[in-house]
């Protein structure tokens, strides 16, 4: 399957979704936000008090930059589920802009980098933080951003697939429950993934979040060593993945 054109109408819908969250920016961070930073209290500080030094880092050095990670990945698969799902269903917006010459392929794309916005976004909001606190060590850093667009895509691109094979708002309870909280707790936001038995280890190696973990870990704290294969391993698997929701999601609108 070919990788989808970024053509101009691609950025035009991208652009009317942006226009609409200038509306609503307020309240999409404020919980957004909200929720890391309570994890950030509640367990690097509060828990974080009692957990030993994971490979020379306090906890709450451990604990900030796999946030930064899982932050990035919920937004985006809420907005490319909930968010995707309202727009076609309920208020009928995939139906008016396919009404002008967008294609589907444009709307498709143009949903895919929005939810890669979102991750973007929220993701830097908690380096930012992490910043504030002074727990980000490395230079490295700055290069945060540029890895969550990439996986920003790769989620993007698996929350739309759900999406277009399951396309009832009662399923993304499943989603979440199934998919989105083992990645959350197994990719070694929490924890070491040495400690898990070896099964568990390798297929936590599977689980796309935990190669994000390693990223924004290893460029927040400077420690690089493994970096690049995390990094080719979400790019080949986004390049793989992107072109599934294009069609399943065709099918689901000429529907």
């Amino acid at each position: 399957m070919r990788l989808p054109d970024l053509s101009y109408l691609t950025w035009r819908v991208l652009e009317r979704h942006l226009a609409v969250f200038r509306r609503t920016w307020v309240v999409n961070l404020s919980f957004n936000f909200a929720e890391p930073i309570l994890y950030l209290a509640a367990l690097g500080l509060g828990l974080g008090a009692y957990v030993r030094p994971i490979a020379g880092m306090s906890y709450l050095q451990y604990l900030g930059p796999g946030l930064i990670a899982s932050s990035s990945m919920l937004s985006t698969a809420y907005e490319c589920t909930y968010g995707a799902f309202v727009r076609l269903e309920f208020q009928k917006v995939y139906h008016a802009i396919l009404a002008t010459p967008v294609s589907v392929e444009d709307l498709v794309m143009g949903d895919i980098l929005f939810g890669a916005f979102k991750g973007l976004l929220y993701g830097t909001v908690i380096l930012v933080v992490l910043l504030a606190l002074g727990l980000v060590t490395s230079p490295w850093a700055l290069l945060v951003p540029p890895v969550l667009a990439v996986t920003g895509v790769l989620f993007a691109s698996v929350s739309l697939i759900w999406t277009g094979l399951f396309p009832h708002i009662e399923s993304f309870n499943y989603f979440f429950s199934l998919v989105m909280t083992p990645l959350f707790l197994f990719s070694g936001v929490f924890f070491p993934l040495n400690g898990l038995p070896p099964f568990m280890r390798e297929l936590a190696w599977f689980s796309p979040l935990t190669h994000v973990v390693n990223l924004t870990r290893g460029l927040v704290l400077g420690r690089l060593a493994g970096l690049p294969g995390d990094f080719l391993w979400v790019f080949v698997l986004t390049a793989a993945l992107l072109p599934l929701p294009l069609r399943l999601m065709r099918r689901l609108v000429l529907k």
